[in-house]
């Protein structure tokens, strides 16, 4: 069965590789962790350096008043589209579960207020872009999401606060077809963050 599968990679055969970006430690133990082939046996360090080489223009955020369990997978998701940096906004504290990880390999910034996050924006030149279906809003699929912004995501339930929403340069909503209000911010993020993929990936 799947569910008995070994993730990972066991102790690497000698000869063993001569690269400083090797763990000594993962080549003689094995490697289980939840990363690519690519960097099986790398050093911890090695791989943020790689992945801040090639990281995307965009940020992500989100918003954080009653701990949020899906803010783990905003992070799992902006780990998997390579963000920029995520940014958490209101609570320092959140369930890291649902990263499996990955926030270790992403840069992880908080914010207390709204008020600080958009300050934050201002200095470093990245419009806000709200991601919620409210009255207003523009979709997501026929939008051209600028090349550096910060794709801002609210609460489960209330979405994004009055405070988020009057502070973002544009909202887009996600078109939904069925019977449900809303769905949740981890499928959100991962939603929008391929959108922003599908626009940008080749701008480099």
């Amino acid at each position: 069965m799947d569910g008995d599968r070994e993730v990972g990679v066991g102790p690497h055969p000698p000869p063993w590789p001569d690269d400083p970006r090797f763990d000594e430690g993962l080549l003689e133990q094995g490697d289980r962790r939840n990363v690519v082939d690519r960097y099986r046996y790398w050093r911890h360090e090695a791989i943020v350096e790689d992945l801040d080489r090639r990281r995307h223009t965009f940020h992500v955020a989100v918003e954080n008043w009653e701990h949020d369990f899906n803010i783990g997978a905003v992070v799992r998701n902006a780990n998997a589209f390579l963000a920029e940096a995520v940014h958490i906004v209101g609570k320092r504290k959140w369930n890291r579960r649902g990263a499996m990880v990955t926030d270790r390999y992403q840069h992880v910034h908080h914010h207390p207020t709204i008020e600080e996050f958009v300050e934050w924006a201002a200095g470093a030149g990245v419009p806000i872009v709200g991601i919620d279906n409210l009255p207003g809003s523009v979709p997501i699929e026929t939008t051209d999401l600028p090349r550096s912004c910060v794709l801002l995501f609210g609460q489960e339930g209330p979405g994004l606060s009055d405070a988020a929403r009057f502070a973002s340069d544009l909202v887009c909503s996600i078109t939904q077809y069925g019977s449900t209000r809303s769905i949740n911010a981890g499928v959100a993020s991962g939603i929008a963050m391929h959108h922003w993929i599908l626009q940008h990936q080749f701008d480099r």
